[in-house]
């Protein structure tokens, strides 16, 4: 597959997750009576990533966070040549969909980006205070088990066709942990996009939800190379 029609994959799927995942939070969750509430947000975000993993994991694997590739590079799994290109398809999906997300969102009189915009926070930006190193270890915990479950249900040895579930309900449980935390990120992508319309504290917290991610996909991929692939010689 041409490299560009991956990357175009990438995009409109990273859009996808923004938009349908960071659009359930700030359109839909807090209506009154009505609202989805953080489980609706969860499974939103992991609907997302289940319907573009049948969508287009055919052509581009379905990535839709530099975590995850990088996670998947860690594990032998993804190539070096397309690991920058992949990122940066990533990251201008994300702002794609922020960016979306916030012409519809100011349809709406009162609406206030600088409110949250469903940024990810710690410290008195979390959704429910929990600090700096409350937030540095569920992201890396979160995004850990979220590259365990990608590297597990994408083994040849895995049964076939059902990984796209297993990953989508993979990062609804992640999110139904981790919102009262950081607003859940394990995703730099989706954490960039909407703070960069959010305007100021998203922005100045925005290196952890790079950080802390990325090594805990790293580590993930190395952990999963070393105690998990099939022998070569089986």
């Amino acid at each position: 597959m041409a490299l560009k029609k991956k990357l175009a994959a990438e995009f409109i799927g990273t859009f996808w997750l923004v938009l349908g995942g960071c659009g359930s939070a700030v359109l839909a969750a807090g209506v009154a009576d009505v609202g989805i509430g953080w489980v609706g947000v969860s499974l939103a975000f992991g609907l997302t990533v289940l319907t573009m993993a049948f969508a287009i994991g055919h052509i581009s694997g379905c990535h839709l966070n530099p975590a995850v590739s990088l996670g998947l590079w860690s594990g032998g799994r993804f190539s070096t040549a397309e690991l920058v290109p992949y990122m940066a398809a990533q990251v201008a999906g994300g702002i794609a969909g922020a960016a979306t997300l916030y012409v519809i969102a100011s349809g709406q009189a009162g609406f206030d980006a600088a409110a949250g915009f469903a940024s990810n926070g710690y410290g008195e930006h979390s959704p429910e205070g929990y600090g700096l190193t409350a937030a540095l270890v569920t992201e890396i915990v979160m995004t850990f088990m979220f590259l365990i479950i990608i590297l597990g249900a994408t083994d040849k040895r895995a049964p076939q066709g059902f990984a796209p579930i297993a990953i989508g309900l993979g990062l609804t449980l992640i999110h139904l942990i981790s919102i009262p935390v950081t607003n859940t990120s394990v995703n730099p992508a989706r954490s960039t996009g909407v703070a960069l319309f959010q305007g100021s504290w998203a922005i100045s917290q925005l290196w952890l939800f790079w950080l802390a991610p990325i090594v805990g996909a790293v580590l993930a991929g190395a952990v999963y190379r070393c105690c998990f692939e099939a022998d070569k010689e089986a």
